[in-house]
């Protein structure tokens, strides 16, 4: 059998902790739950991806700060790819070290990006090898789905190690479950009571109505899919059909990037597309499936390439895709954060699901744990959405946090100067309510941002209504929805897309939000905090952000420049 392996490389500002060695602190454990079936051969093909290192990380982020912050005379001027290309491009040395050391062992077939800091080669497994000294590539396999990663930490030679940030596709696993909406509660309505979350449930808790729906000729929205998610059109008809008799919309996808599946349609991908259009109803929508096949594959990493070598995007994306923070190399962390900046740069809204798992829980010894943040929800440079329910589950009542929201605080970035006052109130607000400061990081980036209902959703998959679909999952496209609708009324008035929301979403200080004040999350099940996480808390917390949106309130306050 022939497999091709997809290792990607991407090269960073920040200096190796040991020379050689890109990812030393990168977990290179394999899950228990995948069985090691044997070594690549040496003459199998793989597909590595090397990113080279970006010249004015620095500048670029200056940049996204002024554009972002309202009060800057700068906001919402954006770039234009080529200008992003020009500022962050690799130095003409780097590009000539890389190609010439590839080439030194035979490595020509590679295909490059506008911003020239991906190349994406194919070559033998022994050729990797020898370019990674110390990796050495297996085959996993977990429920039924083969993977080619190496147990063993890799390094790479002198002469290119300056040039390199990481290479992807040898440690990191796809995750089970992370961010992926499942079956509900086993909840059961009482009768004259709703029957679960629908688009015209959700259109009247945030007060959108009929006429909530876009007319820019200029506007679309995006979601994107991994691990063989895919939508199908004929749930989506029927998913209109059933729920969107009271507004205009939309019931075909405008464009689908990448290559979508024939199998049985996923309930994520089914989720997702039929949430953000018929929230940000009868505005264009792309789907991005990444499907992963190759073994070695990083389809979130392979998405971040695309998207960054596309002059001509959608101006809202929201992703339901997540993994602990501690299971990711800070290398690889710090080279996507750079990758949400130059989206934001070019005016692109990058939203992402809390999770679903609470403050997470880390094992540290057999009597020590502490919360585990997800990556890429502790970015500073993305939009975090967590969870709610309401009160009473089958009545239209106020909100309340959903247990499973994911939210807490990074232990890799630090707190960001747009939230650092909203952090500080609420750390003062709940005092001793706090879990113990062992737990977590008080001056990590806190998240989410924002939140909207993410419990008992209907959805359309695979011709089946299916009831009690639940996880921020859900949340995340509601809200990308509701954003894209402000961006069409902010286009037909000429103004700029809203762009990377944060600085504006905090300089608001909840206003137009429905604030969540009830409700805790879930963490760890030890003696100490007994499966408590963070509390909602009146204004920000870390469980539902700044809380849901008031969507006429929230188009007023972010229609006004």
């Amino acid at each position: 059998m022939r497999t091709v392996l997809t290792l990607v490389v991407v090269l960073v500002c920040s200096s190796p902790v040991r020379p050689g060695f890109l990812e030393e602190d990168q977990d290179v454990l394999i899950p228990d739950e995948w069985s090691r079936v044997g070594p690549v051969g040496p003459s199998e093909q793989l597909e590595l991806t090397f990113a080279l290192r970006q010249q004015g990380v620095d500048l670029l982020g200056e940049t996204l700060r002024r554009v972002s912050d309202p009060d800057s005379p700068q906001y919402a001027k954006y770039l234009r790819l080529e200008e992003v290309s020009s500022l962050v491009r690799p130095s003409d040395l780097t590009q000539k070290v890389v190609r010439r050391w590839l080439q030194s062992h035979g490595v020509s077939a590679c295909l490059s990006v506008l911003t020239r800091d991906f190349l994406q080669c194919t070559m033998p497994a022994q050729v990797a090898e020898a370019l990674l000294p110390g990796a050495r590539f297996h085959r996993y396999v977990r429920d039924g789905r083969s993977q080619v990663r190496s147990s063993a930490p890799y390094s790479v030679h002198d002469e290119v190690h300056q040039h390199l940030d990481f290479v992807g596709g040898l440690h990191r696993l796809p995750p089970r479950g992370q961010d992926v909406a499942s079956h509900g509660r086993n909840r059961h309505p009482k009768p004259g009571l709703h029957l679960g979350v629908t688009p015209a449930i959700l259109r009247a808790r945030y007060n959108l109505t009929a006429s909530d729906v876009g007319s820019s000729q200029n506007n679309s929205q995006a979601v994107a899919q991994f691990l063989e998610q895919y939508y199908h059109a004929a749930d989506l008809a029927e998913f209109m059909s059933m729920f969107g008799g009271s507004f205009p919309h939309l019931s075909l996808v405008d464009r689908v990037v990448g290559t979508q599946g024939a199998g049985r349609a996923g309930l994520e991908a089914s989720l997702d597309v039929e949430y953000i259009m018929s929230t940000g109803a009868n505005i264009p929508t792309w789907v991005f499936t990444n499907p992963g096949r190759h073994e070695s594959q990083e389809p979130f990493l392979q998405w971040m390439v695309l998207i960054s070598n596309m002059s001509a995007l959608p101006w809202v994306h929201t992703v339901s895709y997540g993994d602990d923070e501690d299971s990711l190399s800070n290398a690889y962390m710090t080279r996507i954060n750079t990758e949400f900046m130059k989206a934001g740069v070019r005016g692109i809204s990058l939203l992402f699901a809390s999770g679903d798992s609470g403050a997470g829980c880390r094992h540290l010894t057999k009597e020590e744990n502490c919360f585990r943040p997800s990556f890429p929800a502790s970015s500073p440079y993305v939009t975090t959405v967590g969870g709610t329910s309401f009160k009473n589950p089958f009545k239209m009542t106020y909100e309340v946090t959903d247990y499973i929201s994911g939210g807490g605080f990074s232990n890799v970035f630090k707190t960001p100067d747009y939230q650092a006052s909203a952090v500080k109130a609420y750390m003062q607000t709940v005092g001793g309510g706090l879990p113990p400061l062992t737990y977590f990081n008080t001056s990590g980036r806190a998240y989410p941002d924002l939140a909207a209902l993410s419990d008992n959703y209907w959805v359309v998959s695979n011709r089946m209504p299916v009831p009690w679909v639940s996880g921020t999952s859900a949340s995340t496209p509601v809200v990308g929805g509701m954003l894209a609708l402000i961006n069409d009324r902010r286009l037909l008035k000429g103004l700029p897309p809203l762009g990377f929301l944060n600085p504006r979403l905090y300089k608001l200080q909840g206003e137009a939000m429905f604030d969540v004040t009830e409700g805790c999350h879930l963490s760890c099940l030890d003696e100490t905090v007994q499966g408590r996480g963070f509390c909602a808390a009146p204004s920000w917390d870390p469980v539902t952000g700044w809380g849901t949106p008031n969507y006429p309130a929230l188009l007023a306050a972010l229609l006004d420049q």
